[in-house]
């Protein structure tokens, strides 16, 4: 079904997330930094990116911005799953061109429907 970049610095939040997307038959890379996950994009381009917004070094508000902005990666889809789950804080990362944006603790069927909704 495709392949998916998923940037958290949580072991544990990034394992759950890689079975889930295992699970719809997705291969998944991983990276814990924002710069890290700005690397991996020179080399090649996923079909989906997961993105938390508390990493080290940049924010996931940072590299969603950069990844919008970029002419490779404008239109490949980003999800943010974060702690940050205030009205305010998915207002603001939609504004940085995120297509989706699931609180933490991520329900699964919330996040099975918005991967499927961005993956064609």
């Amino acid at each position: 079904m495709g392949n998916a970049l998923i940037v958290d610095d949580s072991s544990t939040e990034r394992k759950i997330l890689v079975s889930y997307l295992q699970e719809l038959g997705i291969t998944v890379s991983t990276a814990e930094s924002g710069e890290e996950a700005l690397e991996r994009l020179n080399g090649s381009i996923p079909d989906l990116i997961v993105l938390d917004v508390v990493l080290p070094g940049k924010s996931g508000f940072e590299v969603c911005r950069e990844i919008k902005a970029g002419a490779n990666t404008a239109k490949v889809p980003v999800i943010i799953c974060s702690t940050k789950g205030s009205e305010m804080d998915k207002f603001w990362g939609m504004k940085q061109g995120a297509d989706a944006y699931i609180p933490k603790p991520v329900d699964k069927e919330e996040f099975f429907s918005a991967v499927k909704r961005l993956i064609k």
